[in-house]
């Protein structure tokens, strides 16, 4: 009885072990599904409650009713700065500027932090409203220490200075500034198209004493260089009629040096000529003695030739005459072979005839009656 009750306890236990583990399942699987937020590249989701986590581009697991998530919009914003009244410049002329700027919430921990205290859920249309007043004070305190004409002869740097003074007070709202470019500048009194008219001058001005200092140094060039031209042709005529005599002298000592050579090769040819046909003369003596000679060879090659041919003709003959006596020998005898043979072979028939008869005359003698 014991058992069996601590059997039932264990089966219990067991089922309230597994009831338990699956309500924690089923608690996993809703803060999975009701709890996953993943945040874009151009947003910085706040998660906040239990813990704080701050996610760019990335997924998390928010606890649903006990965690918060909100939203900082982190696109590149557009702002158009223009002074609102004009601006006296450091030399007191009333000016206004319009510039453009591009800006954004900075993504270091501590911009993050402070842009979560100033925009957290805003509207970019807020987050705007909020920098055009910080940005056009910037740009009236610059405008107010710079002088007309450098402004705008060199907007760069008055771009520059605007941001470098407005980089601190965006940085204390969390916001930083990506571009500052200047777009147009305007006064009351027309002084910058004066400046513009003064500046048309000065180049105009400018480009004529330029043009006729060219001018001046073309001619000073166009001189320099007819001097140098008429120096450079007399030169050159003066080293023509040099080098034509140079080349005439040339020409006659050529013209005697190779009369010279040509004697010279005149005579050697003559020489040439004599000793050629001496060599001539002595190969076409010895061209006739080896010619004579080969004659002579010739001419004992065939006597022997015919002698060779005599003695095999004769010999020749003599074998036919031989061979022929042979045959006639052998066709002799052959004939007297054969006409013995014909005569024995006749007797032979004529005796066996003989006896024939005599045998047949025999039996006819001992046939007869008594």
């Amino acid at each position: 009885m014991l058992m069996s009750t601590q059997r039932e306890r264990g089966v219990v236990h067991v089922t309230y072990g597994w009831i338990f583990a699956g309500v924690l399942a089923l608690a996993a699987l809703l803060m999975a599904i009701f709890g996953y937020v993943k945040a874009p590249p151009d947003k910085a989701f706040l998660i906040s409650g239990l813990r704080k986590k701050i996610i760019i581009g990335k997924a998390a697991v928010r606890i649903p009713y006990l965690e918060r998530l909100d939203v900082l919009n982190l696109k590149m914003m557009s702002v158009d700065v223009k002074a609102s009244s004009f601006v006296p410049t450091a030399e007191y002329i009333n000016i206004t500027v319009d510039a453009a700027v591009k800006l954004k919430i900075g993504t270091e921990p501590a911009l993050l932090a402070i842009a979560a205290e100033n925009f957290l859920n805003k509207k970019e249309d807020y987050i705007i409203s909020q920098v055009q007043d910080v940005l056009e004070g910037n740009m009236r305190e610059i405008i107010g220490q710079m002088r007309l004409e450098e402004m705008v002869t060199n907007r760069k740097s008055f771009a520059e200075k605007v941001q470098e003074n407005a980089v601190p007070d965006l940085r204390r709202m969390g916001l930083e500034i990506i571009s500052f470019n200047v777009q147009s500048f305007s006064d009351q009194n027309g002084v910058i198209n004066d400046l513009g008219i003064d500046n048309i001058s000065q180049i105009k001005k400018k480009a004529a004493i330029a043009k006729a200092e060219a001018e001046k140094e073309i001619a000073k060039a166009q001189a320099q260089a007819t001097k140098e031209a008429n120096d450079a042709r007399i030169e050159s005529e003066t080293q023509i009629a040099i080098k034509n005599n140079d080349l005439r002298i040339k020409e006659a000592e050529l013209k005697n040096l190779s009369d010279i050579k040509q004697a010279e090769a005149d005579a050697a040819y003559s020489i040439q000529q004599q000793e050629q046909r001496k060599t001539i003369e002595v190969k076409s003596a010895d061209a006739d003695i080896a010619r004579q000679e080969r004659e002579a060879v010739l001419k004992g090659k065939e006597v022997e030739v015919t002698e060779r041919t005599l003695e095999a003709s004769v010999k020749k003959k003599a074998e036919a005459e031989l061979f022929e006596r042979q045959k006639r020998a052998e066709g002799e005898l052959f004939e007297r072979q054969r006409q013995a043979e014909a005569e024995l072979s006749e007797a032979q028939r004529q005796a066996e005839a003989a006896m024939s008869e005599g045998m047949e005359k025999f039996t006819r003698g001992m046939n007869l009656p008594f």
